[in-house]
């Protein structure tokens, strides 16, 4: 146990996901993949104070009208998580300043949860060791143990097996975001569906893994090379659901993008550029079209008190 705090604030990473492959449904309805996931310098933030019961509010310039904010809430789940491991009975009054896009692919929700365990782990006095903290955050979501980690790694099984991946330097990326979010079971289902239709054409779906040459660019630090190796299985399945990303695409690469992908299971597509310049364009084109638009760079640290 170490001491416990009156107010504590933390901040967990966005993601993207640089390259994902999908494997076949499983009997339970979840899937295996691979992915590389890359943290993104756009961080949640949420203030945990010391108080009798639970609760949760959120600010910021995302809409959070329709999250809930009782015990279906995930930062209410990893609080409950917590009480439930370590017999603590006290509550928090938690505020998340919410900055990731909802339903958006880029893991906003798993970083609230993230920032959560940190943050409750240091006002309670827990002093929980980070491989707990990773077993609590695989309960709740497959992207909550990378949102705890940070930086560049790569995920299998759920994506919650986690294992870090050398990256040198730092990428330069464009997130255009969509204006309403995508359903992750229901662009996983659109997938699935595909298969089935195309069962005669394509080749039995194997085990998933990473391409060699998205480790090779990354440790290269080289943005072309990564550029060449970006891939998501979930991307025709959000096309198709989405139609109008497929125009995103292709704007994007028309006015200066290396690549785009579909982050996650979308809608939120985020463009690699060569440099900070080439973002910068980038982000004036795109915001010209009327399209919301962020600049952030790659790899972030991953979740962590900052007072």
């Amino acid at each position: 146990m170490t001491s416990a705090r009156h107010v504590v604030q933390a901040k967990a990473p966005g993601k993207i996901n640089l390259f994902m492959r999908v494997g076949a449904a499983l009997p339970d309805g979840y899937h295996d993949v691979a992915t590389a996931y890359q943290a993104v310098g756009l961080f949640e933030e949420l203030r945990a104070e010391a108080d009798d019961e639970l609760s949760l509010t959120f600010t910021g310039p995302i809409a959070t009208d329709g999250l809930p904010t009782d015990g279906r809430n995930i930062v209410i789940r990893a609080a409950h998580l917590l009480q439930a491991r370590t017999g603590h009975r006290r509550g928090a009054r938690m505020q998340v300043l919410k900055r990731v896009p909802i339903a958006g692919g880029m893991g906003g929700g798993s970083a609230d949860a993230a920032a959560a365990l940190v943050a409750l782990d240091a006002l309670w006095g827990l002093g929980l060791p980070r491989e707990e903290l990773l077993e609590l955050g695989a309960e709740l979501g497959a992207d909550v143990p990378f949102a705890l980690t940070g930086g560049t790694a790569i995920g299998t099984g759920r994506g919650d097996e986690l294992s870090p991946a050398l990256a040198k330097g730092t990428f330069q990326w464009i997130i255009a975001l969509a204006d309403a979010g995508l359903s992750t079971p229901e662009v996983y289902a659109a997938l699935d569906a595909h298969r089935l239709r195309h069962a005669a054409d394509i080749l039995p779906v194997g085990a998933p893994s990473i391409d060699p040459a998205v480790f090779a660019a990354l440790r290269a630090g080289d943005p072309h090379m990564l550029a060449e190796s970006l891939h998501n299985d979930l991307q025709a399945a959000a096309l198709h659901l989405r139609p109008e990303l497929g125009e995103v695409l292709e704007l994007g690469e028309r006015n200066g993008a290396l690549a785009g992908v579909v982050s996650g299971s979308g809608p939120s597509i985020a463009f690699l550029t060569a440099d900070l310049d080439s973002a910068l364009s980038l982000q004036i084109a795109l915001s010209a079209a009327r399209l919301t638009v962020l600049r952030v760079t790659g790899p972030a640290h991953g979740a962590r008190v900052i007072s």
